[in-house]
């Protein structure tokens, strides 16, 4: 599990005091693009026909680059991640959002 924690930006860590948001990064195919996805954990998560876990599917798709990235988020009893399922991209740190932004930002400079 803190595998899946490191890789998806904390598991859920909140930024800003989001306390009612989950961040995770994505990189749609074909784009040097990466794109922050935002799940509120009180309205997003759908419970999943178990009734005990629970599940969001996002259409991802960047400001700069317009390909289209699909995930589908997986979640225990206790909402937290367990598994992801992703079509048309791949799930980054949040360090390569970090770093895809600061670049932005030196180019906007020039």
């Amino acid at each position: 599990m803190d595998f899946l924690k490191k890789l998806f930006g904390g598991g859920g860590a909140t930024t800003s005091g989001d306390a009612q948001g989950f961040y995770y990064y994505v990189r749609p195919t074909g784009c040097d693009e990466v794109v922050r996805v935002r799940i509120n954990r009180n309205n997003d998560l759908s419970l999943s026909d178990d009734n005990k876990t629970y599940w969001v599917h996002k259409v991802v798709m960047g400001s700069k680059c317009f390909q289209r990235a699909e995930v589908d988020f997986y979640f225990n009893q206790n909402r937290q991640l367990t598994n992801t399922e992703i079509t048309g991209g791949e799930m980054v740190k949040q360090a390569d959002y970090d770093a895809w932004v600061a670049s932005q930002e030196a180019a906007a400079a020039n």
